[in-house]
Order: C-alpha cells, then sequence, then structure tokens
C-alpha cells in the first residue's frame, strides 16, 4: 500500500500569504495527499530564549510569532488545496484553535510531538470524530499509551514514528521501531521525516508507514526558521516517487512465477540424453544430462527415472519424456 504524503507548510510561507498558497499548488504539483497547517492561540508566555537546536539564541515568543500562520489566511488556504484536489488540514495546538478549526470544518487534525502530553487537548480533539495523526518524537510507550487512551474515541488515528530533531540525525531514527510501534500499539504507523534527502522515508515505507510527512519549502535559500530541513518541490517529488517505487516492490507474500517471468520458464533447465541408447537399456548415471531450455523432464524427477528401461532408442541431446521408457 503506498503511504498517504502530507507536506508540512509550517512556517516556510515567511509570513506571506501568497507564498502560502504557492506552497500549496507546490505541493499538489510534487505529488503530496495532503498539506498541512499549523494553528494556535498562543504557544508561549512570557520571555524564554532557546539555548539548544537550530533555534538557539532565539526568543521563543518571537520565533513562533514570525512561525504563526495567520489565522484569516486558513480559509482561503483550505480553499486552495481543494482547488488543486488535495487535502488541507492542520496541526492543533490549544482548545481555541481547535474551536476555530471546528468553525471552517478542519477534516483532519494533527498532535505535534510537543503537545502529545497535552491529555486534554487529545480527548477534545478526538471527541470531534474526525481523523487524527499524533506524533511521538521524545515520547516514551508509557507517554504514547497514555495519549492513545485520552485519544479512545477517534476511530481513525495514525501514529507517526518522529524524531523531534531538526534536522534530524539518521543515526538516532530508530526506523525498526515502526512495525514495532504497530503490532505494540494496534494502530497505523507513519513517519514524520525531518531528514535531509528521502533514504529514510523509504525505509519507513518499506517497513510499514503508512503515512509520509516532510517539511515542504519553495527553495531553501529563501530562508526561514524551518528552511534548512524542508525539501523543496523537486525533492518532494522525487521522495514521494522512490517510496511509491518502494511501496509496489513489497508486493503482496506469494511465491511462485509473476506474469512477467513465466516467459522465462521455458529456460530453465531439464533432462536431456547425454548419449545414444538402445531399447531396453537402463537409464543410469552418466546417461543424463541437464541443460536449458526446458524441453524434458523437469531434474527434481530423476530418482525414479534411474533405473527405467528405455522403451525406444534415443539419440543423444533428446529431452527425456515419460513416454521414452516402459
Amino acid at each position: 500500500m503506498r503511504p498517504y504524503f502530507v507536506s508540512e507548510l509550517s512556517c516556510n510561507h515567511l509570513g506571506l500569504l501568497d507564498r502560502a498558497l504557492q506552497l500549496v499548488d507546490a505541493a499538489a504539483n510534487a505529488g503530496a495527499n495532503a498539506i498541512k497547517l499549523q494553528t494556535w492561540s498562543e504557544m508561549v508566555i512570557g520571555d524564554h530564549v532557546l539555548t539548544d537546536g537550530p533555534w538557539a539564541g532565539r526568543n521563543a515568543k518571537d520565533l513562533y510569532a514570525e512561525a504563526k500562520t495567520q489565522w484569516e489566511w486558513h480559509e482561503t488556504l483550505f480553499e486552495r488545496a481543494r482547488h488543486n484536489g488535495i487535502e488541507a488540514f492542520s496541526s492543533v495546538f490549544d482548545l481555541k484553535a481547535l474551536e476555530f478549526l471546528e468553525k471552517i470544518g478542519c477534516p483532519r487534525y494533527k498532535i505535534s510531538s510537543f503537545e502529545l502530553v497535552d491529555l486534554e487537548l487529545i480527548r477534545a480533539v478526538a471527541a470531534t470524530g474526525k481523523p487524527m495523526i499524533m506524533s511521538t518524537g521524545m515520547a516514551t510507550r508509557s507517554e504514547i499509551q497514555m495519549a492513545l487512551d485520552a485519544a479512545a474515541q477517534c476511530k481513525n488515528l495514525v501514529l507517526l514514528k518522529c524524531s523531534s530533531a531538526y534536522p534530524a540525525p539518521v543515526n538516532e531514527l530508530n526506523l525498526s521501531e515502526i512495525p514495532a510501534m504497530a503490532e505494540h500499539f494496534g494502530c497505523d504507523i507513519g513517519f514524520s521525516d525531518h531528514t535531509l534527502g528521502h533514504t529514510a522515508a523509504m525505509t519507513a515505507t518499506a517497513l510499514g508507514a503508512v503515512m509520509i510527512e516532510k517539511h515542504l519549502t519553495l527553495n531553501r535559500r529563501d530562508g526561514g526558521p524551518d528552511a534548512r530541513f524542508s525539501a523543496e518541490p523537486g525533492e518532494f517529488y522525487e521522495m514521494v516517487q522512490a517510496c511509491k517505487a518502494v511501496a509496489e516492490s513489497l508486493g503482496e507474500p506469494d511465491l511462485g512465477p509473476t506474469e512477467s517471468e513465466k516467459p522465462q520458464l521455458n529456460l530453465r533447465r531439464s533432462l536431456y540424453f547425454a548419449k545414444d541408447m538402445k531399447a531396453g537399456e537402463i537409464v543410469s548415471r552418466g546417461t543424463y544430462t541437464t541443460a536449458r531450455p526446458a524441453l524434458g523432464l523437469e531434474p527434481s524427477l530423476l530418482p525414479i527415472l534411474l533405473g527405467k528401461t528405455l522403451a525406444h532408442d534415443v539419440e543423444y541431446g533428446k529431452p527425456m519424456q515419460m513416454d521414452d521408457f516402459q
């Protein structure tokens, strides 16, 4: 099954509605199934200077003021997505934002890794009855289980394996957790990809991820808080195509010749007589060989053919058939 591809708009709009609309178009053209916004009323209280990570030295309140997707843009962006034939939905960060999103008909919600511990918010989102996505970066299994318990009303939920590092080091992704999480939590698992390139997304697809989420920007050189770990449209397109190829290559757990292999079956080896022989002679070692093409009996029949008596004369190179024997 092909993953559902979500392009993360994040703050790559750079404060410009026109750029945000261009990103919706770019997401659709790059093969995304959906574009995701971020919606909050208040993210940070008080002054807090970030000391680590890609935004070290920034005042958190200033950072989130720069990153915010303006509420008055939402309906315009949702409509642009519908025009492009893709879904638009949002990460919701507080109850006031949820109330707003419900009013404009948001079809799906995401809980970010940092909000996974906000169980009241999760319960409120689950109560809408709409599909939910929850990212699990930083979370322990017990924290994920608490979030799932809070979301118990939701009947359509995807957990995203995620590393909340920006960009995320490949050696810390632990993507082998994807099938383990699916078994342990009994729900669909996707991958929120903060790496550079698309190798991790391909790997996640091979491990059963049903959803791939990745940040999208028009051009990293344009800057912005999330630019350094965002994919450009061409890169996002390549990721989508690569993951689709991986999904198709997985196929079904089925052995046997495929349709494209069947014409090659006649190039298998089969049994041939290795010398001229007379009627009444016994087939023994040295009187047969295996060779291509498969015009004779299968080599697997050899144990029951040894010791049999020829019914007629045969020449060297004749493919063995059952009517050659008495």
